[in-house]
C-alpha cells in the first residue's frame, strides 16, 4: 500500500482505529483552540500567559495547516475539495494567522474574527451536520429565490417606513438607508424597540411587515424541514 493510500485511510476513513484517533485529535484541537481564543479576551493576562497562548496558537495553526495540506494531498479531486464547504472552512481556519504575521496594520485585525470559523470544522465529524449540508444543497435554487424575495421585501419595508415616518421622526428615519435597520429587525421579528413608528400609518404598515416577516420565516422553516426530512429518509433507506 502506498503512503498516499495509508494517509488517505487515516484522514478520510473514520472507521479504522487510526482514522478515529486522527478525528478525535482534530476535534480536541478545535475545542482547545476555541477555549484559547476565549482566554485571550480576559483582561489583565500575565505576559507569560500571553506568550503561552501565542505559542499554542502557532502550534495549532501549524497542525491545522498540515491537516489541510494532507486533505488536499489525499483527495481524489483536489480542486473539488479546496472549493467545497469543508475545504473553505479548513482554509479560513488557518489563513488569519498567516495574514497577520509581520503586519502591523490595525485594519488587518478584522481577519482575526475568521479564527472563529475553526469551530465549524467540528461539523465535518457529524453525520447529522452532513445531512443538513446536503439538505441545503438540495434546495439551493429555492433558497436563492427566497433570498431575492426577502431582499425585495426588506427594501420595500425601508422605503415604506421612510415615507410614513420621515416627517414625524426626521432624525431616526432620515433616509431609506437609515430605515434599513428598522426593516431588518422588524422582518426578522427581533424588534429591538430602539426604532419604532409613531404615526398611525407607520404603525399599520409595521403590522403588515410583521405579518410578512412571520410568513417569510414560516416559508424558510418549511423549506429546510422538508429537505432535512428527505435526507433523513434517504439515510434510513
Amino acid at each position: 500500500m502506498s503512503i498516499r493510500a495509508i494517509l488517505k485511510d487515516v484522514v478520510e476513513n473514520d472507521k479504522t482505529g487510526a482514522g478515529k484517533a486522527f478525528n478525535l485529535f482534530i476535534i480536541g484541537l478545535i475545542v482547545l483552540s476555541a477555549i484559547s481564543i476565549s482566554i485571550e479576551t480576559l483582561p489583565g493576562l500575565r505576559p507569560n500567559m500571553v506568550r503561552a497562548l501565542l505559542i499554542f496558537e502557532t502550534v495549532t495553526v501549524i497542525l491545522f495547516s498540515i491537516e489541510y495540506l494532507l486533505r488536499i494531498y489525499v483527495a481524489d479531486r483536489k480542486l473539488q475539495y479546496i472549493f467545497s464547504f469543508y475545504g473553505i472552512i479548513d482554509f479560513i481556519a488557518i489563513v488569519p494567522f498567516y495574514l497577520a504575521v509581520g503586519i502591523d496594520l490595525r485594519s488587518i485585525r478584522i481577519f482575526r474574527l475568521l479564527r472563529l470559523f475553526r469551530i465549524l470544522k467540528l461539523a465535518r465529524f457529524s453525520e447529522a451536520s452532513t445531512r443538513l449540508l446536503h439538505a441545503f444543497k438540495s434546495i439551493k435554487a429555492e433558497l436563492g429565490i427566497y433570498l431575492i424575495i426577502l431582499c425585495c421585501i426588506m427594501y420595500i419595508s425601508a422605503v415604506g417606513i421612510y415615507l410614513f415616518e420621515n416627517s414625524a421622526q426626521p432624525d431616526t428615519f432620515s433616509s431609506i438607508f437609515h430605515s434599513m435597520w428598522w426593516a431588518t429587525s422588524t422582518i426578522t421579528l427581533l424588534g429591538y424597540g430602539d426604532i419604532y413608528p409613531v404615526t398611525t400609518g407607520g404603525r399599520i404598515f409595521t403590522f403588515t411587515i410583521l405579518i410578512a416577516g412571520i410568513a417569510m420565516i414560516s416559508i424558510l422553516t418549511g423549506l429546510i424541514s422538508s429537505a432535512l426530512n428527505n435526507q433523513i429518509d434517504l439515510h434510513d433507506d
